[in-house]
């Protein structure tokens, strides 16, 4: 089975084995955000939801 590219473009792999991403939706209308939290936004955080082993080898090449 081929690995999902765009998909796994947004994701990194860790040493450990963990999968890090940045949420979606923070890109623009950040004007207002102070900047604390506009730089917040910019950091790649744990994955919201675990997956599976089936889906760790769709979705990731390395996993």
């Amino acid at each position: 089975m081929k690995t999902n590219k765009s998909y796994s473009k947004r994701l990194k792999v860790t040493k450990n084995g963990k999968i890090v991403g940045r949420k979606a939706g923070q890109n623009h209308f950040n004007a207002k955000e102070s900047r604390r939290n506009q730089l917040s936004k910019k950091r790649a955080t744990a994955f919201p939801f675990p997956l599976t082993n089936k889906d760790k080898g769709r979705y990731l090449a390395n996993a």
